[in-house]
């Protein structure tokens, strides 16, 4: 590990506490002047570290760059230990994802960036990521899944991101089936989930699975076409919570649903936090519009609805839009 590294991890684990130079120094086995070259090369990467004459250095609290040294130690041992790759500003993390999978394709890994430049959504759709607000992550997933279970890891997604907000916070976050997280009637988060398939053998090389999360409300608010449907999981700017909390429970959550996926335990947790049941839906197939109440889901997260003439029929994929009010 790097000098520079190595003093983050450090300030990251004590993260509010000044640590004197000499200290840093006998715990990294470099001189000081080791440990103030690395404290500006920080600086200058956007961690605001502090300095205090004759006491030493602090990493605030609130200090909340994006960090694998932040993250890694609130990891279990076999989740710390995958590559994990940050990023200032990118198109997108998916896309950097299946880069990265090509060049490297045995390996899992975690995908971070501040910003992203060109954000994908469902459809084609854009995903508005500003900097340093957002929680904007891919995984690189290499299953030892059969086709039909591989099918539910944007649903098992779902279920994770909701753990992770409930035990984290008081708040109560909502399913829009597939893939959209609401809160207090606003999307909060998308998840986009993509696979490279094996044309020789049709299995499932890798699964990109990337998360959108809106975490802070931009300090210039949201453009003026999402205002009324786009939110945030904290309005507030400061507070004890950080994304890379936030992103190792979410990596954590995700793993204990993933590993065990085939049982499909977590379908419970996804119908308990459904929003959609009994609403009127309007939905596509073809070029025929329909409307429906959805019922269920079922053992594939497909939704089951039930149509004007009474029959039901299960939607596997697509776009639902809801024709009356959440409340």
């Amino acid at each position: 590990m790097s000098t520079k590294n190595h003093l983050l991890t450090i300030l990251e684990q004590q993260k509010g506490q000044t640590i004197s130079g000499q200290e840093l120094a006998d715990r990294i086995s470099v001189s000081r002047t080791s440990i103030w070259k690395a404290v500006s090369t920080l600086r200058k990467e956007g961690y605001l570290i502090e300095a205090t004459t004759n006491k030493g250095y602090c990493l605030p609290v609130e200090s909340d760059l994006l960090s694998s040294e932040a993250i890694r130690p609130l990891l279990a041992a076999e989740l710390k230990n995958q590559p994990f790759y940050l990023f200032k500003a990118i198109e997108s993390t998916n896309q950097k994802a299946k880069k990265i999978a090509i060049e490297f394709p045995s390996k899992p890994g975690v995908i971070l960036s501040e910003e992203q430049l060109k954000g994908k959504g469902r459809l084609g759709r854009f995903f508005y990521s500003p900097a340093k607000t957002g929680i904007y992550m891919s995984l690189i997933l290499k299953p030892n899944l059969t086709t039909t279970d591989a099918t539910l890891v944007t649903t098992a997604a779902a279920v994770a991101v909701c753990l992770t907000i409930e035990k984290l916070t008081d708040k109560k976050p909502k399913i829009k089936w597939v893939n959209d997280i609401y809160l207090d009637d606003y999307k909060i988060a998308g998840i986009l989930t993509e696979a490279v398939t094996n044309f020789e053998n049709g299995t499932i090389d890798t699964i990109i699975l990337g998360i959108g999360l809106n975490f802070r409300t931009p300090i210039e608010g949201f453009p003026v076409e999402l205002e009324s449907i786009a939110g945030s999981l904290l309005s507030e700017h400061t507070g004890k919570l950080t994304r890379n909390e936030f992103i190792a429970e979410l990596i954590t959550q995700f793993y204990q649903i993933y590993q065990t996926i085939g049982k499909r335990d977590f379908l419970k947790d996804y119908k308990e936090r459904c929003f959609v049941f009994g609403k009127i839906i309007h939905f596509k197939q073809g070029k025929q519009e329909f409307d429906a109440i959805p019922i269920d889901i079922d053992q594939q997260g497909g939704l089951i609805v039930r149509m004007q003439d009474g029959q039901h029929q299960t939607l596997s994929y697509g776009e639902i839009t809801i024709q009356r009010p959440f409340h």
